[in-house]
């Protein structure tokens, strides 16, 4: 079976043609440029796709199904964007009306991590498991609930938005403060507050190793500045690892699942970050769960988005 699938990120744009079981034969990259919206990105996609539904075609062969992974809440029911919190002017369109109109093919449409979710419960970290959890630390921080073995997907308006919780807010003097988990963890919020002035002490690794220009603090360089034994970097990690290990810590409290896998950009700085994450989580969760859950890196990798969109795509023809 000859399908399409298709990730439409805040930052990344992926069209591939692959099959029902999430093999990928031919890979396209975008990237969304400074000043695009959501007419640019579409454009881009729906050229993209009409290139790779032809060269399907040459082949001989037929595009069965469309899968799309969108980096925002969707209506999968309905097949609408309800909006994007990166990109302006999705809100409300009928994206899965659009591709169903332009290529005449079967189209599926869901959030970009319920995608990956489904494609780390299928062919990644979610293997052998009946309930399962995949959270995406990226530009955003995203989250997809397996539970016994059915990707659960709410009213059909999402679940699992763990980046929407809220947590204590340590960025604040204000006492008793809170904000959402994603506005202080994601990788935007975390470059955004490194780059904020005199934020980072001037006696940090951090500045040595960005040869002085603040544009260079990222998620990546913090990591290694905590490997290093920074201090500032080690303390700034604690932090980050406090908030997303209470956010985790709930998430098995109320749902219990053999293994949780993290992913997207943040999640790269590795054990640096996932050993204070485990941590945390081994201090806040409900006593009689704790050792009872596993805590590891995704597998998948960059592809993972269009990996679940392909699986759901092959389901929804099937």
């Amino acid at each position: 079976m000859m399908l399409i699938g298709i990730e439409i990120g805040g930052t990344k744009l992926q069209v591939a043609i692959g099959d029902e079981k999430g093999d990928i034969y031919h890979l396209e990259r975008g990237a969304v440029q400074k000043n695009w919206q959501s007419k640019e990105i579409l454009d881009w996609i729906t050229e993209t796709t009409k290139k790779c539904v032809q060269k399907v075609e040459q082949e001989g062969k037929k595009v069965q199904g469309i899968g799309i992974g969108f980096g925002g809440p969707v209506n999968s029911i309905e097949g609408k964007v309800f909006v994007s919190h990166q990109i302006a002017g999705w809100q409300g369109f009928p994206l899965k009306k659009w591709f169903e109109d332009t290529f005449a093919v079967p189209t599926i449409l869901v959030n970009d991590a319920n995608s990956a979710g489904w494609a780390e419960f299928i062919c990644g970290k979610g293997k052998g498991t009946r309930n399962f959890f995949y959270m995406n630390i990226g530009s955003g921080i995203g989250g997809a609930l397996i539970i016994d073995g059915k990707l659960h997907d709410g009213q059909g308006l999402g679940a699992g938005e763990v980046g929407h919780t809220y947590i204590p807010d340590w960025t604040q003097a204000v006492p008793g403060a809170y904000n959402k988990l994603e506005n202080i963890c994601s990788g935007w919020s975390i470059e955004r507050r490194l780059q904020k002035a005199d934020y980072i002490p001037k006696d940090s690794l951090l500045w040595q190793r960005a040869n002085g220009d603040s544009h260079q603090f990222t998620c990546v360089l913090l990591g290694k500045c905590a490997e290093e034994g920074d201090t500032f970097a080690c303390v700034e990690l604690d932090r980050i690892a406090q908030s997303v290990g209470i956010a985790i810590a709930n998430v098995i409290t109320l749902f219990h699942p053999e293994r949780i896998a993290l992913g997207g950009g943040v999640s790269l700085m590795g054990d640096v970050l996932l050993n204070r994450i485990r941590a945390v989580v081994d201090q806040c969760v409900f006593t009689p769960f704790r050792k009872q859950y596993e805590i590891a890196p995704c597998e998948l990798g960059e592809q993972v988005v269009l990996v679940g969109a392909l699986l759901l795509a092959g389901q929804k023809t099937n």
